[in-house]
């Protein structure tokens, strides 16, 4: 009992902070410390490589706005316009599309690369368009058409040749 009582006090009493890391060169070449070391030690920056948190920027900046579409009232026309695909997707949802190869409404260029790959078909005109083929055993077995508006994934597509 008193070991687990000191053992606990001792997981609560460790520093939370991540500890800095040293990088020092001399004659014996290149080492690493977590306290300084030779007569010039430089400080290295880690990323931080915790797993969970949010993916703050999965969505691309805002566009600019500009004189034209501010003055452009769409209450004169009396139509709105659509509302735009971007949206926030959270982290664990994100990872699992992407591992599972699968692309859904939100998701920006970057991430349909990281689930899909690159793609040698893109059609800018007139909604920019990515084409992706699906090869099966050699013979062409379904095309998927992953359409943009606002640098985000507005629609999939998938088709038979």
């Amino acid at each position: 009992m008193r070991l687990t009582a000191l053992f606990l006090l001792g997981c609560l009493l460790a520093p939370s902070a991540f500890a800095e890391v040293y990088k020092c060169a001399d004659a014996n070449g290149v080492r690493y410390s977590d306290t300084p070391c030779g007569d010039n030690p430089e400080t290295l920056t880690l990323p931080d490589n915790r797993i969970g948190g949010r993916f703050n920027s999965n969505l691309p900046p805002p566009p600019e706005p500009t004189e034209s579409t501010e003055s452009a009232a769409p209450a004169e026309s009396g139509a709105s316009e659509p509302e735009s695909p971007c949206r926030y997707i959270p982290s664990t949802d994100l990872r699992r599309y992407i591992l599972r190869e699968q692309v859904v409404r939100g998701m920006t260029k970057d991430n349909v690369r990281d689930a899909f790959g690159t793609t040698p078909e893109v059609y800018p005109v007139p909604q920019e368009t990515w084409v992706y083929k699906t090869d099966y055993y050699g013979m062409l077995y379904e095309l998927t058409y992953v359409y943009f508006r606002d640098g985000c994934v507005d629609r999939v597509v998938y088709r038979k040749p």
